[in-house]
């Protein structure tokens, strides 16, 4: 059942990243970036005689390969599965106008600055909750994991690196001025800013310093129920000049209300301190990322 809502759950990612598109930036005769921006140029270049559904299939045939190789065969397999899904979405969105940011629809928005951020943002969710359950929309998104499973790079960041050259080609085209390109920079940004918010919002982690009279309770429940390691500093009060113990932990920040929650029920009196950590690598957390393996030389301890 896991596998299955697993792939559910893509299907709807697969559905927003193409609507972002179909229904706002295309319509609207704009470009993004990534290899659908490129494919969407490709369709304004030919007039609408290459659709970007059979360009996007096409432009992922080798990078599939490489993630394959890269990545393994299960991201192999959802990445083929979120390309077919998304192939599909784009040929039908393609047609149904009603859903299309356009005068006298649904989804029509006066505001032309609204259109590239709204779509951005579907974008960007899509994207991220099909990143979080292993798969992958293909294009520029395979490049990014692939350099992401060896350095701790911001995924928005190398968005914003890749697709500023892929949006600014729309200059390229013929009656293309400099507004078109602004826009795609603008659905790019808030693309981006998303994209970090959806997949690294979950791991944010915060430290807790617990001042308590009650700390070995409240250690020992933290350890035995909610299943966290906690560690004991030494401390002076140097008010009172007396010796005290400090409890220090790291959680999610997802749970640091259940760590709160336990510190006011057992001794309401207790002193927190929540600090935000940009960065927790070891057992429980994250993987420490450094790079590809590098070769140290050996130290003569003789």
């Amino acid at each position: 059942m896991q596998t299955v809502w697993d792939y559910l759950v893509m299907v709807a990612g697969c559905f927003l990243y193409c609507a972002s598109w179909e229904c706002f930036m295309i319509p609207n005769n704009w470009t993004g970036g990534g290899l659908t921006g490129l494919c969407t140029i490709l369709n304004f270049a030919s007039g609408g005689f290459i659709p970007v559904s059979l360009s996007y299939v096409v432009g992922n045939v080798l990078l599939l390969l490489l993630a394959t190789l890269v990545l393994g065969k299960s991201f192999g397999i959802k990445t083929i599965f979120c390309i077919g899904v998304s192939t599909v979405f784009f040929q039908l969105l393609n047609g149904w106008d009603f859903l299309k940011c356009m005068p006298g629809e649904f989804l029509y928005v006066s505001e032309p600055l609204l259109i590239p951020i709204i779509g951005g943002i579907l974008e960007a969710v899509g994207i991220g909750i099909i990143f979080l359950k292993g798969g992958s929309t293909g294009g520029y998104d395979i490049i990014i994991l692939i350099v992401n499973k060896f350095w701790p790079v911001s995924p928005g960041r190398m968005f914003m690196y890749l697709d500023t050259f892929t949006i600014a080609l729309i200059l390229l085209l013929p009656g293309r001025v400099f507004s078109d390109m602004i826009f795609g920079y603008i659905f790019m940004i808030a693309s981006a800013l998303t994209i970090d918010f959806v997949m690294l919002g979950r791991q944010s982690s915060v430290q807790i310093l617990v001042f308590s009279e009650k700390y070995q309770e409240i250690a020992d429940y933290i350890i035995n129920e909610l299943d966290r390691g906690v560690t004991t500093l030494k401390a002076t009060g140097w008010f009172t000049k007396s010796d005290k113990e400090v409890l220090l932990l790291i959680t999610r920040k997802s749970e640091m209300h259940d760590v709160t929650a336990v510190v006011k029920h057992i001794d309401p009196k207790a002193f927190v301190s929540v600090t935000p950590a940009s960065g927790v690598y070891g057992e429980g957390f994250e993987e420490i990322k450094t790079g590809l393996k590098k070769k140290f030389p050996k130290k003569n301890l003789s």
